[in-house]
């Protein structure tokens, strides 16, 4: 098993932070609405997948409803059927299945897929929406890459989709902006151990950490430096000292000239 480089295209597109959400607007992060947004505009695509009661992998960033829907408790608890008739606050937009969502990007611009946790704890996973999503992307065309906070996550999707570039969501993981999780696995995660275990190609790394030596070093040794998440022109500029490219919101981050 080896690591698969990021396609240029990911280093070239400012990539779109739960794609070109407005919520003022009446544009949610993860939306129908948004993914259109961020496809006409040009840039690159990172959504969020949790898991369906009944093994789907939905695209939605929180473990439970409450923030983004007028619904309570956890997506887990909910079918993939149940979750596509609540719709997102404020807006006429509905959940989707990643299924769904591959079928509007459908290649026209790269997808950044994060699979959060659903241990909670950053331990090892049931592997069911590691499944899921590579259920779903089977026979996709267009560029893709996968990555998860969680390295036994990114793991399971170097055995599931070998052939799909892979990557670390990192942190400066100060314990207390992360509780529960606990302060040893803080530790072990900041320094990044998991690179070359789960045939990393790239970490995508917190923009007000990026000055730590340990992504120097694994720039220096190749890999591809994204970083999360980037608000304005100012911040873009000096995260580009360290990072390849951004995962931005809230600003029209600038896309490369044409030709």
């Amino acid at each position: 098993m080896t690591s698969v480089p990021l396609p240029p295209a990911f280093l070239a597109l400012p990539v779109a932070h739960r794609a070109l959400h407005d919520r003022a607007a009446g544009v949610i992060e993860n939306s129908p609405t948004a993914i259109r947004k961020a496809i006409a505009a040009g840039y690159a695509i990172e959504i969020d997948i949790q898991l369906s009661a009944d093994g789907e992998a939905m695209v939605f960033h929180d473990e439970e409803l409450d923030r983004l829907t007028g619904e309570k408790g956890w997506v887990k608890d909910r079918s993939a059927a149940e979750l596509g008739q609540i719709l997102l606050k404020d807006s006429s937009d509905p959940i989707l299945t990643l299924t769904q969502v591959l079928k509007i990007v459908a290649g026209q611009v790269p997808l950044l897929i994060e699979i959060k946790d659903q241990t909670l704890t950053m331990s090892e996973t049931d592997g069911r929406l590691e499944a899921a999503c590579a259920r779903a992307l089977k026979g996709y065309r267009g560029d893709v890459a996968l990555m998860s906070f969680n390295p036994h996550s990114v793991a399971h999707m170097a055995r599931l989709c070998p052939d799909l570039p892979r990557g670390l969501t990192t942190s400066a993981y100060d314990p207390g902006e992360w509780a529960p999780l606990d302060p040893e696995t803080c530790d072990r995660l900041r320094e990044i151990p998991d690179y070359a275990p789960t045939f990393s190609s790239f970490i995508s790394h917190e923009a007000s950490d990026l000055a730590r030596p340990r992504v120097a070093e694994l720039k220096a040794g190749g890999a591809a430096i994204l970083c999360w998440t980037i608000r304005s022109a100012a911040g873009e500029a000096r995260a580009r000292a360290v990072a390849d490219n951004v995962t931005f919101e809230s600003y029209p981050a600038a896309l490369p000239a044409p030709g």
